[in-house]
Order: structure tokens, then C-alpha cells, then sequence
């Protein structure tokens, strides 16, 4: 029989949120995939485990993956573990997972910290919906489409940032999104964890002077629906009655439903629509 695949959640800061679960489970495992080994020791020998371990990182994810599901198929169990978090969150284990249900074979997730969920929770902001965007796209054609779709975004929005690119992104969201709401959370469960809700404006401004220290995650504000409908009525009021009308009849739409859109677009009477348009 095939083995199960493990993906282990691991502390991101804190030892002490190692579940018993996954500390039970990785000494059990015939095998660990870690994103860097000489990370990962550390955890283990804390833990005192001695199962082995190889590498399965961002650069050989798609080849040692392949490697990987060879062992599961021969009754292998193999846990993969990243330096920090979840895995397949911002992290390997996405591409090993594909591979395993291509394969038939068993994937059990083992939860436990994850950071950018954690950041949300504490964040202040609106967690009942989430957009998840992990670290921006560096190709700068890439990025700027990724900021136009953000400043569309209604939903609470978790971006993850090195320190060293921290002032630039806040700049670049300002610019794009306006000044939203953010909450810059450091160092989660570390020694020096913060939390400061504020704006885009004060955040940017902030570190144009002072220096960024640790992994940081942004937690910005979405759109408004209030804002969307602003917009949207900015839109309409810019054009006459006629032009707005004619938008829909070009969709084919007949005459005396095209008038009813309108006058709902712009909160007048139908009345007021049939006046102006004949």
C-alpha cells in the first residue's frame, strides 16, 4: 500500500505552538521533506527527533516531488515541513500535493501556525472575508497588475513583505489604493511582535524615516461597497442621460428596461429619463 503524505505545520517564531500532534507525527514518519535542513534540525533536535530528513524547497520542488511520490508509492509515510508555518501557504508543498493526488496517494494536512491568518485575527480589521496575496509579484509588468486588481478588492487583504522592501510596497499601495486602513504586524509570536493599525499615509510616512526590522505582514482595508457605489455614480453623472442610455441599447437591450437601468444607476425617476431622452 501507497503511504500518506503529512504536511506538518511548524512554529513561526514561538517553539512552544508545536502541537503535540505534529511533534507525535514527525517522529513517526519514515521520512521529513524540509525547506532547509539546517533549519529544521534545530526543531527537531528541540523536539528530540530523529527521523531523517532531505531537502524540498522552491528550487527543486517539481523534480523532488517526483522523487518523493516514489517513496510514498513504495509505503513511504513522509512529512513535509517549511522553516516556518503552514505548508503551501507562501511556502512548498503546493506542487508535492498536486503530484500526490495525480498519484492516488493520501495528503493529511496537521494544522497549526500560519501566519497570515494570524495577522488577520489580530489585526483590527474585517476577517469575515480574506483575499490572500502573500508576497507582491517582482516582474514589474506582473506587479502592476496585481495592484490594479487589489485596488478592486472589497474583501480584507494579507500581503506578506521583507523588511528591505517594506517602504517601496507601502509607497506603491498608497498610490494604487489610496489611503486604506492598514495594520502592520511584525514578528508574529517573536520576542519583539507588533501590531500597529493605521493608515497606508501614516505607515509610508513612518518608514520613509525610520528603518523596517523583521518579516513583516500588511493587513489592508478593502474596497467599500459605499465606495464602489461613489464611483460608480461619479461615472454616470460624468456623462448626459442620453449617453448613459445609449450604453445600454448598444448591449441590445430594448428600450423601456435600458430606462429603468438608468434611472437606477443615477437615483432619478423613470419619468425624469424619458424627458431627457426624447
Amino acid at each position: 500500500m501507497a503511504g500518506t503524505l503529512y504536511l506538518i505545520a511548524t512554529p513561526i517564531g514561538n517553539l512552544e505552538d508545536m502541537t503535540y500532534r505534529a511533534v507525535r507525527l514527525l517522529g513517526e514518519v519514515d521520512l521529513i521533506a524540509a525547506e532547509d535542513t539546517r533549519n529544521s534540525i534545530k526543531l527537531l533536535n528541540h523536539f528530540d527527533i530523529k527521523t531523517p530528513m532531505t531537502s524540498y524547497h522552491e528550487h527543486n520542488k517539481y523534480e523532488k516531488a517526483q522523487v518523493l511520490v516514489g517513496k510514498l508509492l513504495e509505503g513511504m509515510n513522509i512529512a513535509v515541513i517549511t522553516d516556518a508555518g503552514t505548508p503551501g501557504i507562501s511556502d512548498p508543498g503546493e506542487e508535492i500535493t498536486k503530484q500526490c493526488y495525480e498519484a492516488g496517494i493520501k495528503v493529511v494536512p496537521v494544522p497549526g501556525a500560519c501566519a497570515a491568518v494570524n495577522a488577520l485575527i489580530a489585526s483590527g480589521q474585517a476577517t469575515r472575508r480574506f483575499a490572500f496575496e502573500a508576497f507582491l509579484p517582482m516582474d514589474k509588468k506582473e506587479r502592476q497588475a496585481v495592484l490594479a486588481e487589489l485596488a478592486r478588492e472589497t474583501r480584507t487583504m494579507v500581503v506578506y513583505e521583507a523588511p528591505h522592501r517594506l517602504k517601496k510596497t507601502l509607497q506603491e499601495l498608497l498610490g494604487v489604493l489610496g489611503n486604506r486602513s492598514v495594520t502592520v504586524c511584525r514578528e508574529i509570536t517573536k520576542k519583539h511582535e507588533t501590531f500597529w493599525k493605521t493608515t497606508l499615509q501614516e505607515a509610508s510616512d513612518f518608514y520613509a524615516e525610520e528603518e523596517p526590522k523583521g518579516e513583516c505582514i500588511l493587513v489592508i482595508e478593502g474596497l467599500s461597497r459605499e465606495a464602489i457605489e461613489k464611483e460608480a455614480q461619479q461615472k454616470w453623472e460624468a456623462m448626459s442621460i442620453e449617453e448613459h442610455l445609449q450604453i445600454y441599447l448598444d448591449q441590445g437591450i430594448d428600450k423601456k428596461e435600458a430606462m429603468k437601468l438608468v434611472a437606477k444607476d443615477r437615483g432619478i425617476s423613470k419619468r425624469d429619463v424619458y424627458a431627457a431622452s426624447i
